[in-house]
Formats: structure tokens, C-alpha cells, sequence
């Protein structure tokens, strides 16, 4: 086993082993941890002896919370440049993972936010418990999905993507495999067994693609019911298309408790970053590969660094506390097209992520 500060490398047969290992801080990702796991890959690519890798959390808490969003706050105060650059490489391992060439099997226990789902809903094998809660809360904080996060959430069946976009919402095990972002259900207690069978596997190659893909049909269990399932029918009426501002006035007008309800959740998110993120999902849906879609993240992401709704939604949540944001423009019908759209203008030629000039 070798420690990378808070992540742990080891080698299981013919298994390549990343744990996150930040459990007090639910698995929080920090730039180091992204370089480690990056520099691991790149090792274990080019090793015959592994046959796979596989990404876990360690402690019971979750997979991974997100990015360290106290230490992006504090950047982004000072101007600073650290979390530009912790972007850029976050990025560019989301679509490292999405395009290696071995299996990757993320188990996506517990609490998967943010920075999280970068990690895991890019794998060739992703892996949902009971305990399984995903969500990109990033408008409650004045930020907008990332990491690849529009990509998927745009490509979910009808628009529970927009509706976990704007929202911020949990998804469970069951509206993860119904929306693609995960795709085998594993209850928890035979997580240790499939660990260990994997450790015992001796091949590599297809077949031990074709060893994994029977090993998980063993222990899979039914999938359980999606807990948006029975919004289904709403949620598609409302968020269909239309601004941010008609969305919300269906929701209200629906006369449907739960859709009132989101309504007035919409409400308290920042207004800006709603309309943003309303955007960000639709133009991702248009674009060719996550690679694109990456690149539109890392030119949102920045321009939402010089906007004062993101430090002002980290201290409101995380700094103080106060969960009160004064956000600004305050509501939605402020914020005005030229504001959303500057949110996508092209970067500086040195500044862009430029990973979709690959594909």
C-alpha cells in the first residue's frame, strides 16, 4: 500500500486500489488528491499486472462530498489562482476516467456530491448501495453543476436532469440508475464480497471484463424504485423548456404540493446561477462529447470565481453558517440575458480547458 496524503494506493492482485481517505471531511477532494489519483492512473495504464481500478471512500459517511469548497471560498476572496488551476486538472482527470482504456469501478456508497460525481459517474462500472445520495448542489452555493456533471445530467431521461440541476435535489440508488448516473445496485453488506473477489481475479483483459461483468450480475440485487419516479409527469411538463422565471411560475401553478414546493426551493437558490445552470444543461445536451461539455464547465466555472454569489453562498453555507445568502442580483427576473451569456464567452486562448479539440 503506499499513502498519498489523503489517498491510499494498493494493489490487489491484479486490481489497482484508490481510496479516498479524508473521512472526516466526507472524502472532500483537495488538488493533491486529484494529482495522486491522476498519477496513478497514468502508472497504471501502462502495467500489465493490473487488470482493473477500482475507487472507493473510506469511513461510512460517503463516497466523496465534493471539492474542498472552504479553500475555494478563501481563493476566490483573495483573487487568487489556486482554484483555477485545481479545476483545470479535476477536469482533465473527469475525462481521463470517462476514456481509460482498463474497467474502472467506482462504488458510489453513501454521500456523492459535486467533486464526487466527477470521480465516479464517469466509470466504466458504477456502483449504487442503499445508502447511495447523489446530488450537485452547486446553485445552492452560487456555483452551477460541473465536472461533467451537465453532460449527464443533460443526457437523463426527460428533465430529471434540469430538475437535479436547478434543484440541488438527493437522488437515491433508484433515480441513479433510472438516469443513467449509475449502473448496478449492490447492497452494502455484500460490498466486502465483491472487494475480495475482485482482489482473487487472475486475468486481465477481455477476460476480465467478462469475469467482472458476471461477478456483478451475481451480486446485484433488484434495483429499487426511483423516488422521483412518481414526479415523472410534472417535472417533464414544467421544466419542458421555456426561461427560468416561466419554470418556476409552472411549478407554482401546478397545484401539485411537491412541484410547489421545488418552486419555492428554486426560489432560494441563487437567481443567477439558475439561469446559468438552466443553460449550461440545454447547451450541453447540443454538444458532441463530455470533452466539450468540460470545456463549457471550465469557462462557467471561472466567471462564476469573479461573481459575488459564490463566496456569498460558501459563507452563508459553510463559512458562518447563517444559511440567509444575500444573493445579487436577488431574484430571477434581474438577471438578464447578457449576464447568463457571459457566463459561456470564450476564454483567452491560454486560459481554455481545450480537451474537446481532441475528439
Amino acid at each position: 500500500m503506499t499513502t498519498c496524503g489523503d489517498v491510499r494506493l494498493t494493489r490487489t492482485g491484479r486490481i489497482g486500489h484508490i481510496e479516498l481517505d479524508r473521512p472526516r471531511a466526507i472524502n472532500a477532494l483537495t488538488h493533491d488528491m486529484v494529482r495522486a489519483i491522476a498519477a496513478a492512473l497514468d502508472d497504471w495504464e501502462h502495467d500489465d499486472g493490473i487488470g482493473a481500478v477500482l475507487l472507493t471512500g473510506a469511513g461510512e459517511r460517503g463516497l466523496c462530498a465534493g471539492g474542498d469548497i472552504r479553500a475555494i471560498h478563501d481563493d476566490a476572496r483573495a483573487g487568487g489562482t489556486a482554484t483555477r488551476d485545481f479545476w483545470r486538472d479535476e477536469y482533465r482527470l473527469n475525462a481521463r476516467i470517462a476514456r481509460y482504456p482498463r474497467p474502472f469501478v467506482a462504488v458510489m456508497d453513501g454521500l456523492v456530491m459535486g467533486g464526487g460525481v466527477g470521480v465516479s459517474a464517469h466509470a466504466s462500472h458504477r456502483i449504487v448501495t442503499e445508502r447511495t445520495q447523489i446530488a450537485m448542489p452547486e446553485t445552492g452555493i452560487g456555483f452551477v453543476p460541473d465536472v461533467g456533471g451537465t453532460w449527464l445530467l443533460g443526457r437523463a431521461s426527460g428533465e430529471l436532469g434540469t430538475h437535479a440541476a436547478l434543484t440541488g435535489c438527493r437522488l437515491g440508488p433508484g433515480d441513479a440508475l433510472a438516469m443513467g448516473l449509475a449502473d448496478w445496485y449492490l447492497p452494502t453488506d455484500t460490498v466486502p464480497a465483491l472487494l475480495a473477489a475482485l482482489g482473487d481475479v487472475r486475468v486481465t483483459g477481455a477476460a476480465f471484463d467478462e469475469h467482472l461483468g458476471h461477478l456483478l450480475q451475481h451480486l446485484a440485487a433488484p434495483e429499487p424504485e426511483a423516488g422521483l419516479g412518481a414526479s415523472r409527469w410534472w417535472i417533464d411538463r414544467c421544466y419542458a423548456d421555456g426561461t427560468a422565471e416561466q419554470i418556476v411560475a409552472r411549478l407554482s401553478a401546478s397545484g401539485v404540493p411537491d412541484a410547489e414546493d421545488t418552486a419555492k426551493t428554486i426560489g432560494q437558490r441563487s437567481p443567477s446561477c439558475v439561469k446559468v445552470a438552466l443553460e449550461s444543461v440545454r447547451r450541453a445536451r447540443r454538444l458532441p462529447s463530455l470533452e466539450h461539455a468540460l470545456d463549457q464547465e471550465f469557462r462557467v466555472s471561472l466567471r462564476c470565481l469573479t461573481e459575488p454569489d459564490m463566496v456569498e453562498g460558501i459563507r452563508a453555507q459553510v463559512v458562518d453558517k447563517d444559511r440567509n445568502p444575500r444573493w445579487n442580483p436577488p431574484v430571477l427576473e434581474q438577471v438578464d440575458d447578457t449576464l447568463v451569456d457571459g457566463f459561456f464567452a470564450p476564454l483567452t486562448d491560454t486560459d481554455e480547458l481545450g480537451l474537446g479539440e481532441d475528439r
